[in-house]
């Protein structure tokens, strides 16, 4: 028996020695391999213009460096490749921008952001070309600022417009028995109403309309800008599908060249002087934002502005890159305004909302920082909802035209499956000392009394919502009253009717921030630094991650979007502060 013990030991021992070992090896290829893969910028280089590796304004940073060595990001977020065009733009080794086939996950905002940098860079008189086999709407508007759009000859064009689509599951619920009980304030909530009604309400239609309206506004103004199209031409074109094929789309002027990707490339080989038989220098944008950051990783100065980021739906807890928690959020906050070099702070949101607590906790910590440094916010696609209720005590609030705000309401839902048992013949019977000593129960009845408590919560939270916002942006209970009851507005809605100050991006908010301040000479110092533990070290090792890929893999990205979906629902808990709905303009 000791023999065998012995002999089990030895092997488990080896099998730590291994893991460890390996664990070693990928430490030293993330740490020292990293510097490697940064690319040589050559002379005479085109930057190749493809982000469909990058998602988030902000890639994240973590205290502990074994998080960063095992994560799957790449360390760009969407404000680094905006400054690498900017620097590309003074950049002698960098000729021009090649936007190829770009396919990318960016929201509306997110776009126009892209897009303003680019024509910032034409300014330099370096070239922009833009080739795609097929352009979606999105990928179109940011690819119309190019100098010249070359589509593929059996290529398509998408360009008709929007439209919104809900299901209503009324019925759905009578039939099956499984009711969710809502409790709700605001008439324009539309977030529990398909589980209401059958059909969208007037108030729910006016409201999208006018959101669609107001979005394609924006769009299409860019567009015949760049394109010299007047936009009732573009919205004639809209509506006749008059650019959906390559000859239609280049009669039309929508592009310009009907050509194969070769022939593009023998485009830019001529704008380079480079021989057709030879290939011409390429850099990704993502190799040359990383070159970037290696080469401004020291360059902090005395006089800094705080950038961080709220990004995703608001959760309790320490938050991520995708959500926001207190936890980040709240330190992130108390180090900026401790911070001596730090002037003054940017709040940049991009959130449809969630968790109404987590909300409050990170407005209040607003609060506090806001009487030792100036507070200023950008908002991002969304900032609504929770998304709102954190950046309405800000010194400024600036957002894009497309950005969506607004929706101050507040909801719960609670899911009642007591007619499906009752159906399938289950009977549930309850014991209690007190009257109201039982929690919800999703097999009984919702009981009229908890009913009443848990709308008495939601009225509270909505009248603390609205009394926040009244107080920060300096109105009335009931003018704020007046443009809440969860509406959603656009950007260039809600300045008109004082939701925000100004409409700008990033660099436009910390600009105001400087000035504020009265600092010239500046840096910016990004926020959060995530708290990770072992388990979520672990978590991001590759064989953990095969799951979600392999998932992906079988059922196609758009299939897999709405089981993350199901999962943020399934997250989702206690009253809610978050958008009616998810809009995606592809």
């Amino acid at each position: 028996m000791k023999f065998l013990g012995n002999v089990i030991a030895t092997i488990v021992g080896l099998f730590i020695f291994c893991l460890l070992f390996v664990l070693g090896l990928v430490l030293v290829a993330g740490v020292f391999g990293s510097d490697s893969e940064i690319a040589n910028v050559e002379e005479n280089t085109v930057i190749e213009l493809d982000l469909l590796e990058v998602e988030y304004d902000y890639a994240g940073k973590y205290k502990d460096p074994w998080v960063s060595v095992f994560s799957e990001d790449n360390g760009v977020g969407l404000t680094n490749i905006i400054d690498a065009i900017e620097a590309a733009k003074i950049d002698d080794k960098i000729k021009g921008i090649s936007i190829l086939n770009n396919h990318s996950n960016l929201g509306m905002a997110q776009s126009k952001a892209v897009r303003d940098a680019l024509g910032n860079f034409k300014k330099s008189g370096k070239f922009i070309l833009a080739y795609a086999d097929t352009y979606s709407q999105k990928e179109y508007y940011l690819n119309s600022i190019a100098d010249k759009m070359y589509l593929n000859p059996v290529g398509d064009l998408d360009f008709k417009g929007l439209s919104s689509e809900i299901m209503f599951f009324k019925d759905l619920q009578e039939k099956t028995g499984v009711k969710m009980e809502v409790i709700r304030h605001g008439k324009y909530k539309s977030a529990v109403e398909p589980f209401l009604e059958n059909k969208m309400s007037e108030a729910n239609r006016e409201q999208t309309t006018a959101l669609l309206n107001s979005v394609w506004d924006a769009v299409v103004e860019d567009i015949s800008k760049s394109r010299n199209i007047p936009i009732n031409k573009l919205n004639e074109i809209a509506n006749g599908l008059l650019a959906r094929t390559p000859i239609l789309a280049k009669q039309q002027k929508i592009i310009d060249i009907i050509g194969y990707e070769d022939e593009y490339h023998d485009a830019i080989k001529k704008l380079l002087k480079v021989d057709k038989d030879k290939d011409y220098q390429k850099v990704s944008i993502v190799d040359y934002t990383k070159k970037l950051l290696l080469d401004a990783e020291f360059t902090q100065t005395d006089n800094q502005i705080a950038v961080i980021y709220a990004q995703g739906e608001i959760q309790s807890g320490e938050g991520d890159v995708n959500t926001i928690g207190e936890g980040s959020m709240k330190r992130s906050l108390q180090e900026a305004r401790k911070d001596k070099k730090i002037k003054a702070i940017v709040l940049r949101i991009d959130s449809p909302g969630g968790n109404a607590l987590t909300s409050d906790l990170i407005w209040r910590e607003v609060e506090l920082t806001k009487k030792v440094k100036p507070v200023i916010v950008s908002m991002g696609n969304y900032a609504a909802s929770g998304g709102y209720y954190i950046a309405c005590n800000a010194n400024e609030i600036f957002a894009e035209k497309n950005t969506i705000t607004g929706s101050i309401g507040v909801f719960g839902i609670l899911p009642n499956f007591s007619q499906l048992t009752s159906k399938i013949g289950i009977n549930i019977e309850q014991v209690k000392t007190h009257e109201n000593a039982p929690n919800y129960s999703p097999f009984v009845p919702i009981d009229e009394n908890f009913k009443a408590v848990t709308l008495e919560g939601v009225e509270h939270i909505y009248k603390t919502f609205v009394t926040h916002v009244a107080q920060g942006r300096k109105m009335t209970f009931a003018q704020v009253d007046s443009i809440a009851q969860g509406r959603v507005w656009t950007g260039s809605e809600a300045i008109k009717i004082g939701l925000v100050d100004k409409i700008g991006n990033l660099n436009d908010a910390i600009k105001a921030a400087a000035s504020l301040v009265k600092i010239n000479e500046y840096s910016t110092k990004n926020f959060p630094e995530y708290e990770k533990n072992i388990q979520d070290i672990f978590s991001k090792l590759p064989f953990s991650k095969s799951k979600k890929e392999f998932i992906k893999e079988e059922i196609g990205t758009e299939n897999y979007k709405v089981i993350e979906r199901v999962k943020r629902l399934q997250a989702r808990k206690g009253l809610q502060a978050i958008m009616p709905y998810e809009i995606d303009i592809r």
